[in-house]
């Protein structure tokens, strides 16, 4: 079933569309004549608002990837756009549609998503689940409702005592185990066996080499940031000693990047994280073989192996992990770029780095946050479970 959209004249889409241009490095280009589709004209002067205010890229990229599903959501739902502010039974209906109990659902088919709902938002491929969604998937969605809401001079019901109850309950029903976002984590020995695959001298394996091993060694850096990554946040420092304990023994290149604004720190932190060694000479190598002085670190290489102004998606980075974990003779499935940050924990814990230590590398806010990313099989290594053997 398709989702029953109301068909805006013409010339309404290709003035959203143009619109929605403005944003081009923020929303992917093959979702943005579907935006363009979906939303309404107040919903696209709200995202080009929130860009001309200097929202972070990310931050903007999920908030229009969140809106576009609530208005889908909401059409086929109710037949009607998102109303704003949206009233508390709204709130609670999308709940409703989205947590709920399996073991219910066999004997009550009306429980949860009605199934003309669920199969219209499949048709536009934006529902990939048939169970309950993941309670923080719901939590966020209701969270860019409520800043949307904000940013539109309105306040909303998201507060409503109501509505608390309803998602505390809807998730102690669903009752679905949190899952990883990547199911195995990339280690060194993952690393390796991906780096076997682009050894060659082809230009895209110049730039794979250089990306594995830059956003594993500099702390498992998010996807996001690996594609939005530019020349400009790369500092030359002095070479360093490859031994620690041995300050005039051979010494290795080192680059510092600044981080700016990500998920975890604002563009004014003076954030950043060292490179040493192999990574540097891998960035060096192939910023010289693709002639990037500035602008984006990390672009698309077309078919016959040209070298595109375009960066990388986050979608793409993504991509290429599992491509190369393919070529490696592993599971795809079983990985994702995220396996990038797990491992680089996982290997620190591996090999005794401090915990205080590693965050550093990886910018981690608190130890239990970070603490979450280590393998449970790692844990098998540690001492915490050898107190009394």
């Amino acid at each position: 079933m398709d989702l029953r959209l109301p068909k805006p004249a013409s010339d309404q889409k290709l003035r959203r569309a143009e619109a929605l241009d403005a944003l081009e490095s923020v929303l992917p280009f093959d979702r943005r004549d579907f935006l363009a589709d979906i939303l309404t004209d107040d919903d696209v002067e709200t995202l080009r608002h929130l860009a001309r205010e200097g929202m972070g890229e990310n931050s903007l990229r999920a908030l229009a990837s969140d809106l576009g599903y609530l208005e889908a959501w909401s059409l086929a739902a109710t037949g009607f756009s998102l109303p704003w502010p949206a009233p508390e039974a709204l709130l609670i209906k999308f709940v409703a549609h989205h947590l709920w109990d399996s073991a219910k659902r066999e004997t009550d088919v009306s429980h949860g998503m009605p199934e003309d709902v669920a199969a219209a938002l499949k048709s536009a491929k934006l529902l990939r689940v048939d169970g309950p969604h993941a309670p923080n998937t719901v939590r966020r969605r209701l969270s860019s409702w409520s800043t949307l809401t904000g940013w539109r001079g309105l306040t909303g019901n998201f507060s409503a005592p109501g509505l608390r109850s309803a998602l505390k309950l809807a998730v102690r029903a669903s009752a679905r185990p949190r899952g990883r976002k990547s199911k195995k984590a990339v280690t060194a020995d993952i690393l390796s066996a991906l780096l076997t695959t682009c050894a060659g001298d082809r230009l895209v394996d110049v730039r794979d080499r250089a990306l594995l091993l830059m956003a594993f060694a500099s702390g498992g850096r998010r996807r996001s940031e690996v594609s939005s990554l530019r020349v400009e946040q790369f500092v030359e420092e002095e070479p360093v000693p490859a031994d620690p304990k041995d300050p005039e023994g051979p010494k290795l290149p080192c680059l510092s990047i600044r981080l700016g604004r990500t998920k975890t720190t604002q563009a004014d932190a003076d954030a950043f994280v060292l490179l040493v060694g192999r990574p540097v000479l891998a960035l060096k190598d192939w910023l010289e073989r693709a002639r990037i002085s500035e602008g984006a670190v990390f672009r698309g290489i077309d078919r016959w192996g040209n070298l595109e102004k375009r960066a990388l998606t986050p979608q793409s980075v993504n991509l290429i992990l599992k491509r190369r974990v393919a070529e490696a003779g592993l599971d795809p499935a079983a990985f994702s770029a995220h396996g990038l940050r797990s491992g680089y924990l996982t290997e620190t814990a591996r090999r005794g780095i401090p915990l205080p230590e590693a965050m550093q590398q990886s910018q981690h806010r608190s130890v239990q946050q970070a603490s979450n990313y280590y393998n449970d099989a790692e844990r098998t290594l540690g001492r915490a479970a050898r107190i009394i053997i």
